[in-house]
């Protein structure tokens, strides 16, 4: 989690991609739930973190202070598989890799009797020709990983979810990149440590899901928090009455929000301590503090404390903006 997040300001002015929230909790969240849920607390966690990535620790320390977790630095830019190689010391064993802007439905328990030697995550697409994909072998381990196909018969899109049984024998594949040079458009990227791992015999077996979210975007964190709220994360039939209030579900509402004479969702999200008034929200995500008033908002993301007064149609407002009529 290490990199700018560029594709996602003005959001990641402020703060770090993975600290950005859909459906009420920031998407590291719901990454460390989806691990925590089949874990159930015997894992070591290593962060490697970049641009603002002082954020991090602090929050994990107040949202999961049991979590045990490790803090390495990428200072400079130079891909994947050179930031995973900081966290050395602790890739041994079996090791979990995850890109913490992407979201699936996975179900890690089975990985404790997992015979392979490796899985990585993939998902059926219609067009691959946008996505790295793997080819499988008839036995279904994986031969090779390509690019951005220009055909379609291989369609299993990387998602960015890695297993290994021996976090060793990757970091030993890493280490051969980088002394080799294999770099890809000037980076060092996993697929091609993955490459030689695949060439000297390695046992990998692609894992399907049939749910694989993006946060790298702004329309691909909306589409994010649309699904969250569709599976679980409405909780309208909790909400109080609130005289002058519509909701329309699937919505998600922190209970120290205050709306007052407004029409809410669907598939709208609204944090802590954030004030909507005399207001309609439609494809929402407001984040913690954020103030609406006198306004129709579509499609929209609001920072933490951005406000919004007397405005109509699509607005993405970093953390601490303000836009209003003239």
């Amino acid at each position: 989690m290490a990199g700018y997040g560029a594709r996602l300001r003005p959001h990641t002015w402020s703060k770090p991609k993975p600290l950005v929230t859909a459906a009420g909790k920031t998407i590291l969240a719901h990454v460390l739930d989806l691990v925590g849920t089949a874990t159930a607390g015997r894992v070591e966690l290593s962060f490697i973190v970049g641009y603002r990535g002082e954020q991090v620790q602090p929050y994990l320390q107040q949202h999961y202070p049991d979590v045990k977790a490790h803090f390495y630095t990428q200072t400079e830019m130079q891909g994947q598989s050179h930031a995973i190689a900081l966290a050395r010391e602790n890739l041994h064993g079996p090791t979990l890799i995850l890109f913490v802007d992407t979201i699936v439905d996975a179900d890690f328990s089975f990985l404790q009797t997992e015979p392979a030697e490796a899985v990585i995550w993939v998902k059926p697409v219609e067009d691959p020709r946008r996505f790295g994909v793997v080819v499988n072998d008839a036995e279904g381990y994986v031969t090779g990983m390509v690019e951005k196909p220009d055909s379609m018969e291989n369609n299993l899109a990387i998602v960015g979810y890695y297993f290994f049984q021996r976090g060793e024998d990757l970091l030993a594949a890493i280490d051969r990149q980088i002394a080799q040079g294999l770099k890809t458009k000037g980076e060092y990227f996993l697929a091609d440590a993955m490459a030689l791992m695949l060439k000297d015999g390695l046992k990998m077996r692609a894992q399907t899901v049939d749910v694989w979210l993006d946060a790298g975007l702004p329309e691909t964190v909306l589409e994010t928090n649309r699904h969250l709220l569709q599976s679980g994360r409405d909780n309208s039939a909790s909400q109080p009455s609130r005289p002058g209030v519509t909701l329309h579900p699937p919505v998600y509402i922190h209970p120290e929000a205050d709306i007052r004479n407004s029409v809410i969702g669907p598939h709208v999200s609204i944090g802590a301590g954030c004030k909507v008034v005399d207001s309609t929200l439609t494809d929402c995500i407001l984040e913690a503090g954020a103030q609406v008033t006198n306004a129709r908002l579509q499609h929209s993301i609001l920072g933490e404390r951005a406000s919004v007064n007397g405005l109509d149609g699509i607005m993405n407002l970093g953390d601490d903006s303000a836009a209003k009529a003239a």
